[in-house]
């Protein structure tokens, strides 16, 4: 096993998918040690640093990389299994923005009240006991939380020459927010352009489905995964997959197309590669998909759809490469 450990400089972030230079070279099969800064550059630290304050658009969510992947090429599928996601610091923000959020005005959907007023929520972050502290900060309430990280950005370079904004979620991946991006999972992302350039940002210590008010338990992450390419397999939008189930996202406005996106290519999915005919596999999905919101909030809502493995035909999806990764991860554990 050949293994990169990067942490990159402020200076080396990065702020788009597509239009940027690779940070590093990488092979199929490499192991990748990566630290990534949470969605606000590590200046959002405390009550006062509100993000109109601290952050100058538009510079948020920076990303760790691109890495071009030797022998990716368009048409092909780069598969990226989480190691393991692990906060880096004993703390973790999270705040209101102005115009942004589910249950405010923003500037795609104009009314006539006033913006949300900012505020900053600090998490203390127990990652022994794994959990996140919740405080009000009007009020004496507190609540123990989960520890559940997750990475809310994974994307490789768009198609056609594009750059997207690290804030925009599409079928090159992005900033899809889903809390089903964590360890143990297997992202399929098709690739567009010579090398794949993959990158990876956004860590969350946790999100509820939907990240309602636009922002999770943000924070850095030291993250592992190790990477493969499925030669002469596209993926038309972000798969994923886990040891007991399937998953489809689709990135759009209004939400219905991004819940239809997922749908349609689960349906596609279960037909190209487990011999569901088309209304069998759409009849099957009816009845057993789970399918929970991943944001609400971002220039594109995602949506998830997932099925259980138990309920298909018994096949190595992409020629079996969650398992070979996942065995790759258990040697790398030792």
């Amino acid at each position: 096993m050949d293994v990169l450990s990067y942490r990159p400089d402020p200076s080396e972030f990065a702020w788009t998918f597509g239009g940027v230079p690779p940070v590093r070279t990488v092979r199929p099969g490499d192991i990748l040690e990566l630290w990534t800064e949470d969605a606000f550059g590590g200046k959002v630290r405390g009550p006062d640093d509100h993000v109109s304050r601290v952050i100058e658009f538009p510079f948020v969510n920076p990303q760790t990389g691109p890495f071009f992947v030797e022998g990716a090429e368009p048409g092909d599928t780069l598969a990226i299994h989480f190691i393991s996601i692990e906060p880096s610091r004993d703390w973790a923000a999270s705040c209101t923005v102005p115009l942004f959020g589910a249950l405010t005005t923003t500037a795609r959907t104009p009314l006539l009240h006033d913006p949300l007023p900012e505020r900053v929520w600090i998490y203390e972050v127990d990652r022994d006991a794994r959990t996140v502290g919740y405080h009000a900060t009007e009020g004496d309430h507190t609540a123990t939380l989960p520890l559940d990280p997750m990475h809310g950005t994974v994307g490789v370079a768009p198609a056609a020459f594009e750059a997207r904004s690290s804030l925009v979620p599409d079928a090159h991946g992005g900033n899809m927010d889903t809390p089903e991006m964590r360890a143990g999972v297997t992202c399929y992302l098709g690739v567009n352009v010579e090398g794949a350039l993959f990158s990876i940002g956004d860590g969350h210590c946790r999100q509820g489905e939907g990240e309602t008010c636009g922002v999770a338990v943000e924070a850095a992450m030291d993250t592992v995964v190790v990477i493969d390419v499925v030669k002469g397999r596209p993926t038309p939008w972000p798969r994923l997959e886990s040891d007991t189930h399937l998953m489809s996202t689709g990135s759009a406005r209004p939400l219905e197309d991004a819940f239809r996106i997922a749908h349609a290519d689960l349906v596609s999915w279960m037909g190209d590669e487990f011999g569901l005919e088309t209304l069998d596999a759409y009849q099957l999905l009816t009845q057993v998909s789970e399918s929970p919101v991943a944001n609400v909030v971002d220039p594109n809502y995602t949506f998830l759809t997932k099925v259980r493995k138990e309920y298909l035909p018994r096949v190595d999806t992409y020629d079996g490469v969650h398992t070979r990764l996942r065995d790759t991860a258990v040697r790398y554990r030792g």
